[in-house]
């Protein structure tokens, strides 16, 4: 097993009614600016529950948070606390708005160019200094509610960019499962597959000494794959909800990436089909991933197998597993109302591989995955075989 440290300072605030407890989670006597994304929050009756709860904090409101955040859109709240001296923010939404709050957060006190907290990636490291936030989550999915992790969408460029360090965690997460239930059908879809393909990025790599870490990796993947069709046709049982809110939080906290190595290529060859075409960030993980396990298989092979043996139950050679297990993996996201094929979501889709690939080398990215074998021509045929 690898060296690590393991830090998560985020209380994490599980279960339904505790939206009452906001009160006491939030610092005495802090300016809050309450931050959301669409509007979804009016109808099901978080942002009236979040506000009783607040009752007598001075808030300030900023909506219209996109799906994948806006770095523009974000520089206005950024704007908004700095003349206001706001010193707390609330996000309320999902894996978009947290992230959102986690850039705006950083940026206020930034004393140079804001977009370069994106461009050159900077690390905001515990004791930095940035505004406090916590979360209320109101879609699970990315697991932002309890990493430091952020991806931003920077519109005039088209370019979707992460940043992140262990100043970035939220200070407390509220989980209430029972918010799931106005969600519609599509993001619940997404929140699942986003889910599953965050564990797949830790654990589909090869074979380790890190026999605890692959366990509790494959103990989500198959709790994903028993509840995720039924949690979308069924959101109101608490059951299937709160075993869907807690693997999506699990899936990316930190925990199952100590000690291992991780690729995330998937990601971000995805973020770029997202940035270019607005595909949904979970179904571009869903063209990308079986199509990256297929060019590389032959050094994913091994992992591939494993996945196959424990996940699927398949037998045969180690060959045989590893194709099928990218079969039955395609299967269950076909299952989950993914379609995986670019040209599918696209009419743009025929040069979409030159521009990833030239992009990649105007940032200097030359290799990517757990071996940094994933070369720029791997990446062209990666994206090919997804049209």
């Amino acid at each position: 097993m690898l060296n690590f440290e393991l830090y998560n300072p985020t209380k994490l605030v599980f279960g339904k009614g505790q939206i009452e407890k906001l009160a006491t989670l939030v610092p005495a006597n802090a300016k809050i600016l309450l931050a959301y994304g669409g509007g979804s929050i009016f109808k099901n009756g978080v942002h009236e529950q979040v506000r009783k709860s607040l009752e007598g904090f001075e808030i300030i409101e900023f909506g219209g948070i996109e799906a994948n955040p806006h770095f523009e859109t974000l520089m206005k709240a950024v704007e908004i606390i700095r003349e206001q001296k706001i010193d707390f923010i609330l996000a309320v939404g999902g894996g978009s708005v947290i992230d959102g709050v986690k850039f705006i957060s950083a940026a206020v006190p930034f004393e140079e160019n804001p977009v370069d907290i994106l461009k050159k990636r900077i690390l905001f490291k515990e004791g930095a200094k940035v505004i406090p936030f916590g979360t209320v989550l109101t879609l699970p999915a990315t697991g932002s509610e309890m990493n430091s992790g952020a991806v931003i969408t920077i519109e005039a460029t088209q370019e979707k960019l992460d940043f992140g360090g262990s100043a970035m965690f939220p200070k407390f997460s509220i989980c209430d499962p029972t918010v799931i239930t106005s969600l519609p059908k599509r993001q619940l879809q997404n929140g699942v597959i986003d889910a599953y393909v965050h564990v797949l990025e830790q654990y589909l790599t090869y074979p380790h000494d890190g026999y605890l870490q692959d366990r509790i990796a494959e103990s989500i993947l198959q709790t994903l794959i028993q509840v995720g069709p039924q949690v979308v046709e069924n959101p109101t049982d608490y059951t299937l909800a709160s075993n869907f809110m807690w693997s999506c939080t699990m899936a990316l906290n930190g925990l199952i990436q100590k000690g291992v190595p991780s690729d995330w290529a998937t990601h971000m060859i995805g973020h770029e089909l997202t940035a270019l075409y607005e595909i949904d960030h979970a179904r571009t993980l869903a063209i990308i991933g079986p199509n990256l396990y297929k060019v590389m298989f032959e050094t994913k092979k091994a992992k591939l197998a494993q996945y196959g043996k424990r996940i699927f139950n398949l037998a045969g050679t180690e060959d045989e597993i590893a194709n099928e297990a990218i079969n039955k993996t395609l299967e269950f996201y076909h299952t989950m109302g993914m379609i995986t094929e670019l040209s599918k979501c696209t009419e743009d889709f025929a040069k979409t591989a030159d521009f990833i690939v030239k992009r990649f080398e105007e940032r200097g990215w030359k290799a990517l995955g757990e071996k940094q074998n994933i070369t720029l021509d791997k990446v062209k045929s990666i994206v090919e075989k997804s049209y």
